[in-house]
């Protein structure tokens, strides 16, 4: 079952981090279809926010077609992200970040600069290929 957590200086409203936590969750394969959400008051709880916040997350979730309410049993994953690609098939990849992340604290960076390098990193990156993309497409 997922656990979910909530980063206070994200900048992100606390209802998104869930809703993106449960999306990242099926990308990776760590939720399938028929897969049970935890209750709206143990989240509430975990994570010491209101309980309305989560129902807010459900209710997008729901909207996005990813989940469903069964009333007094509840909320279930229902729909899937992707081509359904499993973490076993992305080992290789994360095997490969665990050794960059590895000599990144080698190299002394804290928890938050390398999360500082890799967004900007990944920003720049997707900057560059949007550009990029463009200008092929001037020619």
């Amino acid at each position: 079952m997922i656990e979910f957590h909530l980063d206070a200086r994200s900048g992100v409203a606390p209802y998104m981090q869930l809703v993106h936590q449960v999306r990242q969750a099926l990308r990776l394969g760590l939720l399938a279809e028929g897969d049970r959400l935890p209750t709206v008051k143990d989240v509430a709880v975990s994570v010491a926010i209101n309980p309305n916040t989560v129902l807010k997350a459900y209710r997008e979730l729901e909207y996005e077609g990813l989940v469903a309410k069964k009333p007094g049993v509840g909320t279930f994953i229902s729909g899937t992200l992707g081509d359904d690609a499993s973490l076993s098939e992305h080992e290789p990849l994360r095997q490969e970040l665990q050794r960059w992340l590895e000599k990144a604290r080698s190299a002394g960076l804290d928890e938050e600069s390398i999360e500082a390098l890799f967004q900007s990193t990944f920003r720049n990156r997707s900057t560059h290929t949007h550009t990029h993309a463009k200008t092929e497409e001037g020619k």
